[in-house]
Parts: C-alpha cells; sequence; structure tokens
C-alpha cells in the first residue's frame, strides 16, 4: 500500500513541474499565479503547497532535476578514461542542453546559482555542493592522471572551470551566442586556455 502511496505521490510531484516548466517557459516564472500551476497540473492549490511552499521551491526542484539527469547521461555517454576537457565538453553540453530547453527556467537558473535570493540560499548552495562535489570526482581522476596540478584546491579548481560554463550560459542568454556550435567553441577555448595554465609544468 505504501508504494502505490509513493508511486501516486511521485506522479503528483511530476505533474507540478510539467506545469511549471510549461508555464514558466509560456508566461514567465514572474507572471505564473500558484493557482494557475494547480489547474494545470490538475490538483488543487493546497495539494501544490503540500509538494512546494513556494514557486522558488519548485525551481529549484528543477535545478536538482537537472543535476540528477545531467550527471546520469554523463555516466552514459563519457569514458571515464578520456582526457579531462573532453570529459567536461559532455559535462557542460549536456547541462547547457538540459536547461535551455525551457527558456525561463534557464534564465532563473543561471541568475539564482550565481545570486541566490535569502529565501532559497540555503537550498541552492545544497545544489551547489551537490554539483561541485560530483564535478569533483571527475577532476581527482584528472590529477591522477597528472592532468591537473595536485598542489592546488579541488573547490577552486571545481569554481574555476563552473565558472566558465556560467560565463558561456550567461553570454547566450545575452544573445550573444546564436547556436550550440557557437557555445560548444566557446566552452572549448576557455577549458583549453584553463588546461594550459593548470596542467603540471613538465608538461607545457
Amino acid at each position: 500500500m505504501s508504494g502505490l502511496r509513493e508511486l501516486k505521490k511521485k506522479k503528483t510531484r511530476q505533474a507540478i513541474m510539467n506545469a511549471a516548466i510549461e508555464l514558466f517557459s509560456e508566461k514567465g516564472f514572474n507572471h505564473t499565479s500558484v493557482g494557475e500551476l494547480a489547474k494545470a497540473a490538475g490538483v488543487g492549490k493546497s495539494t501544490i503547497y503540500g509538494y512546494f511552499h513556494t514557486k522558488n521551491e519548485i525551481f529549484l526542484a528543477f535545478c536538482e532535476d537537472q543535476i540528477d539527469f545531467v550527471f546520469t547521461e554523463l555516466a552514459q555517454k563519457r569514458d571515464p578514461d578520456a582526457p579531462l576537457k573532453e570529459q567536461l565538453l559532455t559535462l557542460f553540453m549536456g547541462q547547457f542542453r538540459y536547461v535551455t530547453k525551457n527558456y525561463d527556467f534557464g534564465r532563473i537558473l543561471t541568475r539564482e546559482m550565481v545570486f541566490p535570493k535569502e529565501l532559497t540560499i540555503e537550498k541552492s548552495n545544497d545544489i551547489s555542493e551537490r554539483y561541485l562535489s560530483a564535478l569533483g570526482d571527475i577532476l581527482t581522476r584528472a590529477i591522477s592522471r597528472n592532468e591537473l596540478r595536485d598542489d592546488l584546491e579541488l573547490l577552486y579548481i571545481s569554481g574555476h572551470f563552473y565558472a566558465l560554463y556560467i560565463i558561456v550560459l550567461s553570454a547566450w542568454y545575452e544573445r550573444r551566442f546564436q547556436s550550440e556550435q557557437e557555445i560548444e567553441q566557446a566552452l572549448q577555448k576557455l577549458l583549453s586556455q584553463a588546461m594550459e595554465g593548470l596542467s603540471p609544468k613538465n608538461k607545457r
């Protein structure tokens, strides 16, 4: 019985998320009411609040789903022994494609991960920690293969590479890039520059 209950809860949560993605993309985050979300999801407003206290929490749930999706996809597609730049490009391009499928969500995500609101800062930090931890695993293996210097702090290396992705994603929303190909080319150049600066001295 508890299994059926959990399945129903999971389906209801997903219905709310699907409605949010559709309405936020169509009307924008600020112009979508909880009542409209409830109607689109086929549930009552009280049900929405049973799962999420605010619209920001719905957005952050999307961020969590995005992280799970991206790293699952990365695990399926990447070669763990491939060069670091190749693995990072696979990671960031997978994330870019997922985020920008829903324009408004992706735009809010960029803002929220860089400048989180006080009401969501703790949750935003949790999501950032999960992301940086997973990225750190990739970088740890790169250090063991002598692709990165071993005298640098892992947190700062992770932040360095993630910042490059955020820069490119922000540029996309500023219309500086017009295609996915331009995004990939920009990431390749930025990652190459970073790798040249972070590579061990005996590899320069």
